[in-house]
């Protein structure tokens, strides 16, 4: 299927405290994207941490999402796994609260076969009605969805399209080639945002846009309406940023730069740390040069 959204999207991150999540935050962070034009929230996709969160938490956040975002963007929930029968429960479960769409990851460590993937995620489609999103990123997962395979799982009725975190722009391109009339590509890497767009991807699933959705959602929206010269400028502008969100894996640094605009976003849950001190300075150069002010 295509036209499930077009524009931004943002990989929000989720705000812990010592009591669990931090609603009050969350709910700062949903208005903030809202205020800025970003047309999607990602919630519990690899930037909100789900691995470290109990099921009971991401039920919670899925309920509170919803209701908080109030059909004022697209919600989108991750429920990608490495076990297909837990991602149909999750998909479910995100369904039955009201999520407008589906974000599913590759199965990771166990991994599958090109074949296999094409079962997971006709199990995932047929096990709920709305849209669903395949999530490659095989620098994270080890697995990889190939050009041809993305052609077949394109097929599913509900199969929104792909979000790209490959890094591979030859494997892009020739996914689009393949998938072009029959589902939509979104950026996943912010350093290919750009380039993806501008081949025909319709919108991005931004990291970056965290802390920057304001100007995330301009290069969306310039870029769609063909003024590439004005893209190219500020996109420039925007990719010193960008790289330095992943200085460290990420949600690292996009999180420390959530709590340097003044949200109390918290720290990553084990085994992530938080930010060095030197690329933390690195961090808050990138955003001071950017214009933002650090509350450091």
């Amino acid at each position: 299927m295509k036209g499930f959204f077009t524009g931004s999207a943002t990989a929000l991150i989720t705000p812990f405290d010592e009591n669990g999540v931090n609603y009050q935050t969350l709910g700062q962070l949903i208005e903030f994207q809202i205020e800025n034009g970003t047309d999607a929230i990602v919630f519990l996709g690899t930037t909100g941490e789900p691995s470290t969160m109990s099921l009971e938490e991401e039920y919670a956040v899925m309920d509170y999402a919803v209701k908080k975002v109030n059909k004022r963007a697209k919600v989108i929930i991750g429920c990608g796994s490495n076990n297909t029968a837990d991602a149909i429960v999750a998909a479910k479960t995100a369904e039955s609260y009201g999520a407008d769409g589906l974000l599913a990851v590759t199965p990771y460590y166990n991994k599958c076969t090109q074949n296999g993937l094409v079962a997971y995620y006709k199990a995932i489609c047929e096990a709920v009605s709305i849209p669903v999103i395949a999530y490659n990123v095989p620098g994270r997962t080890g697995l990889e969805i190939q050009p041809a395979t993305m052609a077949k799982i394109a097929e599913i009725p509900n199969m929104a399209g792909m979000k790209d975190a490959g890094g591979n722009m030859s494997k892009t391109m020739e996914t689009l080639r393949l998938t072009r009339d029959k589902c939509d590509l979104y950026s996943g890497e912010d350093a290919l945002n750009l380039p993806i767009l501008a081949a025909g991807g319709v919108g991005v699933i931004s990291v970056l846009s965290n802390i920057a959705p304001k100007e995330v959602k301009a290069l969306c929206d310039l870029v769609l309406t063909e003024k590439l010269t004005e893209a190219i400028a500020l996109n420039d502008k925007m990719l010193p940023l960008a790289n330095a969100c992943f200085i460290e894996v990420n949600p690292i640094p996009v999180k420390e730069a959530v709590n340097l605009l003044g949200f109390n976003a918290g720290t990553p849950r084990a085994p992530l740390t938080v930010i060095e001190d030197a690329n933390r300075a690195k961090l808050i150069a990138a955003m001071q040069a950017f214009g933002m002010e650090c509350k450091a």
